[in-house]
């Protein structure tokens, strides 16, 4: 959203031959590496390398390769890892960066190689019914730091972004999170695990204990707070400003139906009134007193609603 006017697209659509459908990512890539070792950040979005993949095996079957699992080439995995694996940080020694393999001699000669630069890949894999297990999904997840699972179901429900929290996981983990976040957020995807599990049981119509209730409950409104409208990013302050409320269970008094109308009143106050407490948030520090502060706004706000 809003990046057009610095984005580069490299298509290959449906039409073109099944050739140009397997070098476009490569020549995307290249691309990627120019801005990456003249010491720029770059990020490369594949979409998406299942397609890549056919093609691939199209032109292997033509040119009678043994074809193994799915009929994909043999080779197929190595494919994809060549491709991913040309994402990297550039170390900030430009002494470092300059001795790097295969740098465009162009480059070298202009002397536009720098240290400190990044090339970012994220992949898009289409799975057949959900079905993570399948060949090319498991090559790929192997090779990344992590996934993100969407799903449709989810997506029907009105839960959007529809991430299935269960199979997204990150093998990067706190280490790319501020320390804010990552002391607010830490117990969020074990609760909403949880609150999956008991949700699918409470289906039954079997009565349920308080225990269990509250957790439905809580779960309930933390997918609400994290519900996010289309080109509607939200800093990362007010991410953990109001993940905080959902963890530390500050919503139960909140209607279900009210909480996208809470979470808005809240943010709005806490810019108006607080807004150093999100300075705070967002440079990764987290003081008690600040805390206190937000917990004794959002039980002002909260106990609207339960008088009403």
């Amino acid at each position: 959203y809003g990046a057009m006017p610095y984005t580069i697209i490299v298509s290959a659509s449906a039409s073109d031959p099944a050739p140009l459908q397997f070098y476009a990512p490569f020549a995307g890539a290249s691309i990627g590496e120019f801005f990456r070792d003249t010491g720029r950040p770059a990020l490369i979005i594949y979409d998406d390398l299942s397609k890549q993949a056919v093609a691939y095996r199209e032109v292997s079957l033509l040119l009678r390769r043994p074809p193994g699992r799915e009929a994909y080439p043999g080779d197929v995995f190595y494919l994809h890892s060549r491709l991913l694996e040309r994402a990297a940080k550039v170390n900030q020694t430009e002494e470092v960066a300059k001795a790097m393999n295969d740098l465009p001699e162009s480059l070298v000669k202009a002397g536009l190689i720098k240290g400190g630069g990044s090339l970012t890949a994220l992949p898009i894999i289409e799975t057949q019914a959900g079905d993570v297990s399948a060949y090319i999904p498991t090559n790929v997840i192997s090779i990344t730091d992590g996934q993100i699972f969407l799903e449709s179901n989810l997506f029907n429900a009105g839960v959007r972004p529809a991430i299935n929290v269960g199979i997204s996981v990150s093998r990067v983990g706190g280490n790319a999170q501020i320390k804010s976040m990552k002391k607010i957020a830490g117990t969020l995807k074990l609760d909403q695990a949880q609150y999956r599990e008991l949700e699918a049981f409470a289906k039954f119509g079997s009565d349920l204990d308080a225990a269990t209730q509250s957790i439905l409950a809580k779960g309930a409104r933390n997918v609400e707070i994290l519900k996010q409208p289309q080109y509607s990013p939200i800093p990362v302050e007010k991410q953990i400003a109001i993940i905080y409320l959902g963890t530390q269970n500050l919503l139960r008094d909140v209607p279900l139906d009210k909480v996208r109308e809470f979470e808005d009143l809240f943010l709005m106050k806490m810019e108006q009134d607080h807004k150093a407490i999100l300075e705070e948030f967002r440079t990764g520090k987290l003081e008690e007193a600040s805390l206190a502060k937000m917990k004794a706004l959002a039980a002002d706000l909260a106990g609207q609603y339960r008088k009403n």
